[in-house]
């Protein structure tokens, strides 16, 4: 049997309430989805900052609607909401994958826009949703979604191989994976509100998986991965020219050898 996670609850809100006043961490045993929760909280006017944390999630959750596989022990899944007005939202999955990787350890990789990646396997990924709530408009709760695998996973009916902490990190736990990404994921969410994406730019950059290599989008286009945009769109060279591809559009995968 897997020893029992020992979640440092206190030592994270020690490192991230002072400069997040009203900060609170939860650790649930069990919930259908932290995202989802924190949103159904949002709705009904709950916005401080908290994070919370499951334990197992029963239907988690990722980009483009695709199911997120959890469980005790083998898994970090977490969501952070806080409320946040920046100029341009654009990037943000990015900057947060740069915090979560440079966290954790210097082979983890950024498969544009939501995954970690290890030798081009995925580790983890990045999930972020928004709810409006009063004025200015521009002021909304952010949703951040996060999962990573801490241990080897079952890579039943997984489009691309998983990778897990524990190969870079073999005595790591969630609890103290946790430790290590959250004070970092705060203050790299406080920077993205103040300076966009550009601040993160080069770092991203200096950890893409994708640059230089060959790869299909979800729409058939081929083409060539150049880097990223200074708000965050993936820059893809194709027969036609440059082509700018935004989260919301396609999804993008390295062409097949």
């Amino acid at each position: 049997m897997a020893a029992r996670v020992l979640w440092p609850a206190e030592a994270i809100w020690q490192a991230i309430e002072p400069s997040l006043p009203g900060f609170t961490v939860e650790i649930l045993p069990e919930i259908d989805s932290t995202n989802s929760e924190l949103m159904r909280r949002a709705r009904t006017g709950a916005l401080e900052p908290v994070l919370l944390v499951a334990q197992r999630q029963s239907a988690g959750r990722g980009r483009l609607g695709r199911d997120w596989a959890s469980s005790d022990n083998a898994s970090l899944t977490f969501s952070l909401g806080i409320a946040l007005a920046p100029a341009d939202w654009s990037g943000l999955s990015l900057a947060v994958g740069v915090s979560l990787a440079e966290s954790l350890h210097p082979a983890i990789r950024l498969k544009w826009p939501n995954d970690l990646w290890l030798q081009n396997r995925k580790l983890g990924g990045i999930l972020i949703e928004t709810a409006s709530f009063g004025e200015p408009a521009a002021r909304r709760y952010a949703v951040i979604g996060v999962g990573i695998n801490i241990a080897a996973p079952t890579a039943t009916g997984l489009s691309t191989a998983p990778a897990w902490l524990q190969e870079l990190l073999p005595q790591t736990d969630a609890g103290q994976a946790l430790l290590r990404i959250a004070p970092a994921l705060v203050q790299a969410v406080k920077a993205f509100e103040t300076m966009g994406f550009t601040a993160f730019q080069a770092r991203f950059d200096a950890r893409d998986a994708l640059r230089d290599r060959a790869v299909t989008l979800s729409d058939g286009t081929a083409g060539t991965a150049h880097g990223t945009s200074e708000s965050g769109a993936l820059l893809v060279h194709t027969a036609g020219g440059m082509q700018t591809v935004n989260s919301a559009e396609v999804s993008v995968r390295p062409a097949a050898s």
